[in-house]
C-alpha cells in the first residue's frame, strides 16, 4: 500500500538561530497548544496564562528591535512561527498576530523615550496588546471614524466607541487611533491607551460563528484622560500609522490563513489514509487525491505569496500592493481548503468529533478581519491602475 499521511511542512529559515526558534516553537505547540486546543474552544476559554509564556519565551517580540527586548527576526522568520502557532490553534495564532499589529505604532513611530519606557514590558513583559481602528460605522470606510481625542492641557479626553477589537475587554493595552481634527484622513492621531485607563469599558464579547476563545467586543471611551507622552507620532498622523502597520498585519493574517489551511489538509490526509472503502483507504481514489493535490497547491502557493512580500519588508522595499495579493489570496485559500476538508470527511467533517468544522468557520473570519476582501482587491487595484483611480 502506498505510504500516505501528512509530511513536515519544509521551512526557508535562512540561520541556525532560525532553525533553532522553530523546533522551540514546535516543542511548545506540542506541549502547551495542541492538547487543549479543541476543548478550550469548545468552551470559549482564551488561553491567557499560554500567552504569558509566550511573551517570556520571546515568542511575541520576534520582529522588533533587541534594543527594546525583541528579538531582531526578519519578518519571513516571524511569520512561519505565526504560521506554526496558527496551525494549532487560530485563536493562539491570531492573537500574536494581533498583538504584533498592537506594538507596530510604537515601535515605528514612537520616540526614543516613549520606546525605551513602553516597548519592553510590551515585548516581553506579560502584556497583552489590541489594535483599535473599527467603529460601528467605520469598518472598512476607517478615515470617517468619529472616537474623539479633544486636547485639554497636557491631556487628552477621548470619547467613543470601538468595535471587533480582538481582545477587547482583557488587553494590558491598546493602541487607539482617534480624530483630532477635521473629517478625514489627516484628522486621525494615534494613542497608547492602559487597559486599566480610568472610563475604559469593554461590552459583553461578541457571540461568533467560530474563533470562540478569541474575545472580540466593543470598547467605551468614556472621558478617558490620556496624557500627551501617549501620543505616538505627529497629530494627525494617525492614519498613515494606521495603514501602515495594517500591511504587515495583513501579512501575518496571511501566515495564520496558511496555518490553518495545512491543519486542515493534514486531517484530511490522514482521515483518508486511515478510512478504507471498496477494500482500500479513501486516499488511493483519484478523484480523492485530485482534491488533496489541489488543497496542497493553494497553500503552497499561499506560503510563496506571503514570504515574497515579507521579503520585500525585509528588504526596506514597498510591500503593499503584495501584502494585500497575500491576504486576499491567502485567505479565500483557507476558506476553499476548510471546506474541502469537510467535504473529504463525509459526515464526520460535519461533526464536532472532528476539528475541520471549526477549521471552515474559523476561515470565514480570516477573510474578513484587517481589511475584507473586497478591500484587499480595491488596494490592489489602485496599486495597478495608479493613485488617481477610484
Amino acid at each position: 500500500m502506498t505510504d500516505h499521511g501528512p509530511q513536515p511542512v519544509e521551512r526557508e529559515l535562512p540561520t541556525e538561530e532560525a532553525r533553532d526558534l522553530l523546533e522551540l516553537v514546535r516543542d511548545l505547540v506540542r506541549r502547551e497548544i495542541e492538547p487543549e486546543a479543541a476543548a478550550q474552544e469548545e468552551a470559549g476559554l482564551f488561553p491567557r496564562e499560554l500567552f504569558r509564556l509566550l511573551s517570556s519565551s520571546g515568542l511575541l517580540a520576534l520582529p522588533y528591535a533587541e534594543e527594546f527586548g525583541g528579538g531582531a527576526q526578519p519578518y519571513a522568520v516571524y511569520l512561519q512561527v505565526l504560521e506554526e502557532l496558527a496551525a494549532a490553534r487560530l485563536t493562539v495564532g491570531l492573537g500574536v498576530s494581533v498583538h504584533t499589529l498592537a506594538c507596530h505604532a510604537l515601535a515605528g513611530y514612537g520616540t526614543k523615550a516613549q520606546q525605551s519606557e513602553h516597548l519592553p514590558a510590551m515585548l516581553g513583559g506579560g502584556l497583552l496588546g489590541a489594535y483599535c481602528l473599527s467603529e460601528p460605522s467605520a469598518g472598512s470606510d476607517a478615515a470617517s471614524l468619529r472616537t474623539r481625542a479633544t486636547r485639554s492641557g497636557d491631556e487628552w479626553v477621548l470619547e467613543g466607541t470601538k468595535a471587533w477589537i480582538t481582545h477587547g475587554g482583557i488587553a494590558d493595552f491598546y493602541t487607539v487611533m482617534a480624530r483630532t481634527g477635521d473629517e478625514g484622513a489627516h484628522g486621525i492621531t494615534a494613542f497608547l491607551v492602559p487597559g486599566d485607563a480610568p472610563g475604559l469599558e469593554a461590552a459583553p464579547p461578541e457571540r461568533k460563528m467560530g474563533m470562540k476563545g478569541s474575545p472580540t467586543a466593543q470598547l467605551h471611551f468614556d472621558g478617558v484622560r490620556i496624557p500627551d507622552e501617549r501620543r505616538v507620532g505627529e497629530v494627525g498622523q494617525g492614519f498613515a500609522i494606521a495603514l501602515d502597520a495594517l500591511d504587515s498585519g495583513r501579512l501575518g493574517i496571511s501566515a495564520c490563513a496558511v496555518g490553518l489551511a495545512q491543519a486542515a489538509l493534514d486531517e484530511a490526509l490522514a482521515y483518508t489514509a486511515e478510512r478504507r472503502q471498496f477494500g482500500r483507504p479513501l486516499a488511493d481514489f483519484q478523484g480523492l487525491r485530485f482534491m488533496l493535490a489541489d488543497m496542497a497547491t493553494q497553500i503552497e502557493a499561499g506560503r510563496a505569496l506571503y514570504l515574497a512580500a515579507a521579503r520585500l519588508r525585509d528588504a526596506g522595499r514597498p510591500f503593499s500592493r503584495q501584502a494585500a495579493m497575500a491576504k486576499l489570496f491567502c485567505t479565500d485559500a483557507a476558506m476553499r481548503v476548510t471546506t474541502d476538508a469537510v467535504q473529504l470527511l463525509g459526515g464526520y467533517g460535519y461533526t464536532a468529533d472532528f476539528p475541520v468544522e471549526r477549521y471552515m468557520r474559523e476561515a470565514k473570519m480570516l477573510q474578513i478581519v484587517e481589511g475584507t476582501n473586497q478591500i484587499q482587491r480595491l488596494v490592489v487595484a489602485r496599486h495597478l491602475m495608479g493613485p488617481e483611480s477610484h
